[in-house]
């Protein structure tokens, strides 16, 4: 597992629907390594901090696997590195197999395994598409096309600051035996009538420290509203 590209951007005025809108999600690869702090890339920051941003969402992650469907899904269209808005773009590291919680050392390798110093980060959730998605494409219909494909990516909140770049090493540290998988959590998300089994996947993730409060409360809510 690797950082395919490491891509940043600032915030940018834009025009959309005769409106201008402030946005992040313009991001373009760099050279060269880049601290991980708390709450972002140096170099990196989010538009609207009341979603986007912050501990829970500090780097966003894109599988670069990704970009032969949507290459296929959006023929014709340029697509490069970062256009999703990711931090990371990365090799190995899919949604059906990452786990909320688990825990990623990144860094240089020497003699086999990651040096002192590597930053250590943990999956928080998943990439809900907002509308600044269809910015970013010129395309309104881009939200739900990117919500339907199930190709989400997620977000990690740095859980030890150091220094990242394009080419290292992504090492599992540990996962937390009650996790699931974030493309799990995204059809827990989306399903509309839980089953049993379901139910009992999300019970499971109230016990998750690494999950945000305000999904906990999210899925609790809709518990709330599927008793009799």
């Amino acid at each position: 597992m690797k950082i395919v590209s490491l891509n940043l951007g600032l915030p940018r005025d834009v025009v959309w629907h005769g409106h201008t809108v402030t946005t992040g999600i313009f991001k373009s690869p760099v050279d060269g390594p880049v601290t991980a702090r708390k709450l972002n890339l140096d170099g990196d920051r989010q538009a609207d901090l009341s979603v986007h941003g912050g501990e829970y969402k500090a780097v966003y992650v894109y599988p670069f696997e990704h970009y032969d469907y949507w290459k296929r899904k959006l023929s014709g269209r340029d697509l490069p590195l970062g256009v999703f808005g990711e931090n990371l773009t990365t090799e190995g590291l899919l949604e059906t197999e990452v786990h909320i919680g688990d825990r990623f050392a990144i860094g240089k390798t020497g003699s086999a395994c990651i040096l002192a110093g590597s930053a250590e980060f943990t999956v928080t959730q998943p990439r809900l598409p907002c509308y600044k998605l269809g910015v970013r494409f010129e395309a309104d219909d881009m939200v739900k096309k990117f919500l339907a494909s199930r190709r989400t990516g997620f977000y990690l909140a740095v859980t030890k600051e150091g220094q990242v770049a394009a080419g290292d090493e992504i090492k599992l540290l540990s996962r937390d035996p009650n996790a699931i998988s974030i493309a799990a959590f995204v059809e827990l998300y989306v399903t509309k009538n839980w089953k049993p089994a379901d139910i009992t996947q999300i019970r499971r993730l109230f016990d998750l420290s690494s999950l945000p409060n305000d999904w906990k409360s999210y899925f609790d809510h809709r518990l709330q509203d599927t008793r009799p």
